[in-house]
């Protein structure tokens, strides 16, 4: 039931910078105040220490990976520690574990020098050091059976297609059992710039057929270099040593869930969180270790505080978010009955910087604006709004999943002085990245915005909630091309997975095809398809090479920033 004094004017009263409603169900003043008081204790927040075991201790947690199950016990445990009822649940397996060692690589000829790179997740490694000689990579059959007899034993390094010189679909498609016939080393490619290198990969692999060999993405300056002296007729000798393990599956796969029981109705639900997988490259500190850490805070500070909220606040950290939100997709589809008790679920997944707003629809902004009263008048040094949009939209994180099913979802907006495009999947994605005054306050605010809408008279509105035309509403740092936005996964211009509700699928994008034109321009790599993807309409001819045979498809992208302004 919607609040029948809500139509008169809210009195707004200020006192030790906090905001109260005098209407029917405000905010208590005296718990605010204690949960203000217990995230601003000097020397006690723990969200640094959370953040440390996580990335430091613990270390990189990709889904499947032992590292993730232990970040599952260990959350489990610390909510469990604050007084709440903590455990961990099942969501589903994967059917071969992945655990990335340490791994190694050099240039032993022309010159000695160290190599960045990664191996992408679920890949092959070395099994101990491998020296060999570089080769040059073949465009063709005919190169392919010039080179093949220096094959064995060689690191190849793989050309970079160009609109003039690549090769051909057919060709490409063959190559990777054509080098594994050969017995490479391994295969060397060129990370995206010269100073980020990013990890991705593809965890659908049999225990019956693993990769076996080595796919090495080398810092694309060092790989121009290495490119660069075999063009010269230069000898090159490479030196790796990766190890990457595979483990027997089923794995099971968990989400970890931990309550703070209501007082009045604790059958509702006000859900925070954000997901606990990360990708192996580094140590997953910024994706997503800051929102967990502030998850875990957050539950700390309110049982510290001792409050008693009207309705159970649910901390939840995901897994299975990096390979597009599986953990809490799989939630929302074995809960359905929850939903409908769900007042909100706020996700922090976009880094370090800190919290800055929340938008809502209309019918939700009176409610909004009582429950984040206290957030606005926080800490003049970290400004607090609440905006409004004509809707909903859906989104790169776990709160998509909440959306599929009519339950507001929201997506903190974040502000500071921290670049998240610099960590976001890249080697850098480590502690030190982390702002701590960015995540004490953060951790601060979602404690309190939690609070504030566990004590609202109704569940927030649902009228309305989802958009109804193709505007997209992206939250800082969300960009055109993004693998969820599209649905897409790829390894060069290779499709290696398509998500079952993306926009990709729906097109009839499949694993396997080989993106070869979009409106009728050749593609020849990923920067040439996003550049394609950003230009012109939105709705695109896409050609694909699909079993040695080109098949047309039509993709409607998401809107860029300059086609939503025309």
């Amino acid at each position: 039931m919607r609040r029948s004094m809500r139509s008169l004017a809210l009195v707004l009263v200020w006192s030790a910078g906090v905001v109260s409603d005098a209407s029917a169900g405000a905010l208590r003043q005296d718990e605010v105040d204690k949960i203000v008081a217990a995230g601003k204790a000097a020397g006690e927040s723990r969200v640094m220490e959370h953040l440390d075991v996580l990335t430091n201790r613990i270390g990189p947690r990709l889904t499947s990976s032992d590292n993730l199950q232990n970040a599952c016990e260990w959350a489990r445990d610390r909510f469990a520690s604050y007084g709440l009822e903590a455990k961990i649940e099942p969501w589903g397996e994967f059917p071969v574990g992945f655990n990335r060692g340490p791994w190694f690589g050099r240039v032993v000829e022309p010159e000695a020098r160290e190599l960045q790179f990664i191996t992408p997740s679920w890949s092959a490694g070395t099994k101990g050091v491998v020296r060999g000689k570089a080769v040059l990579g073949p465009w063709n059959d005919g190169e392919f059976a010039k080179v093949k007899d220096r094959l064995k034993g060689a690191w190849v390094v793989s050309p970079i297609p160009t609109r003039d010189h690549r090769p051909t679909p057919e060709f490409a498609r063959g190559l990777a059992k054509k080098f594994e016939a050969a017995g490479v080393a391994g295969v060397i490619r060129p990370a995206w710039t010269n100073d980020l290198i990013i990890t991705d990969g593809n965890p659908r692999v049999s225990w019956d057929a693993l990769p076996t060999v080595p796919t090495v993405r080398l810092l694309k300056k060092q790989f121009d270099e290495v490119a660069a002296w075999l063009k010269e007729d230069k000898p090159v000798v490479l030196e790796f040593d990766v190890r990457n393990g595979f483990k027997k599956g089923p794995i099971k796969l968990y989400n970890v869930v931990a309550d703070l029981k209501g007082s009045e109705k604790a059958d509702e639900y006000v859900i925070v969180g954000g997901h606990l997988d990360s990708w192996d490259g580094a140590t997953g500190a910024t994706d997503n270790g800051t929102g967990a850490a502030t998850t875990i805070e957050a539950a700390r500070i309110l049982a510290k505080a001792g409050v008693k909220p009207r309705r159970t606040i649910r901390f939840m950290l995901w897994s299975g978010e990096e390979q597009g939100f599986l953990g809490s997709r799989a939630y929302v589809k074995a809960h359905p009955e929850l939903m409908a008790k769900v007042s909100a679920v706020l996700v922090h997944d976009m880094g370090t910087n800190y919290l800055s707003s929340i938008t809502g629809t209309e019918a939700m902004q009176s409610d909004l604006r009582l429950a984040f009263a206290p957030v606005v008048g926080l800490d003049p040094k970290f400004p607090f709004e609440v905006g409004k949009v004509n809707g909903l939209a859906g989104g790169d994180s776990d709160h998509a999943s909440f959306l599929g099913a009519n339950v507001p979802g929201f997506f903190w907006g974040q502000s500071g002085k921290a670049v998240y495009n610099r960590t976001h999947h890249t080697q850098f994605d480590t502690y030190d990245a982390a702002i701590p005054e960015y995540q004490r306050h953060s951790a601060l605010v979602v404690a309190l915005g939690a609070y504030g809408i566990a004590e609202l008279d109704n569940l927030l509105s649902r009228e309305k909630l989802r958009l109804l035309s193709r505007e997209k509403l992206r939250a800082p740092g969300m960009q055109p091309g993004n693998r969820r936005v599209l649905g897409i996964q790829l390894e060069e211009l290779s499709v290696v997975e398509v998500m079952d509700d993306g926009i990709a699928f729906k097109a009839g994008i499949r694993p396997g095809d080989l993106i070869l034109k979009v409106d009728g321009s050749e593609i020849g790599d990923r920067q040439e398809l996003v550049a394609a993807i950003q230009k012109g309409e939105r709705k695109k001819s896409v050609v694909v090479v699909r079993d040695g045979k080109e098949v047309e498809l039509t993709v409607e992208w998401p809107a860029t920033k300059a086609q939503e302004k025309n």
